[in-house]
């Protein structure tokens, strides 16, 4: 585990006071590269997780911030967001779109906005946990405020 907040937690920390977002980040003692460990080490739900996944859709990235008590069904997001295809980005797609390693992308702090789609899933939990920029850091949002700090849409994902 970092004994600070890593670099990438930091700017993403710096993000949510921008767009005046209520959580703080977490620093989790154990990397949480899935929703299911995530919800072990806070004591949750795994659909309170929200999933920061990032999509390649039609050569430009799509984040999909998901329930983690589901799977994104690619079609149906590709028909949601108007594009011929939406597929699973490569590490480095993600790295150049989001600033952020794979298992830990925030919903913020990218160098470019990242146009977003919003599992509407998530709207059944108080509290949901989203990543912090890096696999050992989250935060605790709502889905209202994931929505707004975001710009993005509410769709269902599966």
């Amino acid at each position: 585990m970092p004994e600070k907040l890593p670099h990438n937690a930091v700017k993403v920390g710096t993000a949510l006071r921008e767009v005046g977002a209520e959580g703080e980040i977490v620093l989790l003692p154990e990397s949480a590269p899935t929703a299911a460990a995530a919800a072990a080490q806070l004591g949750c739900e795994v659909g309170a997780i929200a999933n920061s996944l990032i999509f390649d859709a039609d050569g430009t990235p799509l984040l999909v911030l998901t329930s983690g008590a589901h799977r994104v069904d690619t079609a149906l997001i590709a028909r949601t967001a108007g594009v011929a295809k939406v597929k699973r980005a490569t590490p480095e797609f993600v790295r150049a779109a989001t600033g952020q390693p794979i298992g830990g992308v925030a919903p913020v702090g990218h160098p470019a906005p990242v146009r977003t789609l919003v599992d509407t899933w998530l709207s059944k939990h108080e509290v949901v946990w989203a990543a912090g920029g890096h696999p050992h850091t989250v935060f605790p949002t709502t889905f209202e405020e994931l929505v707004r700090i975001t710009g993005g849409t509410p769709v269902e994902v599966e």
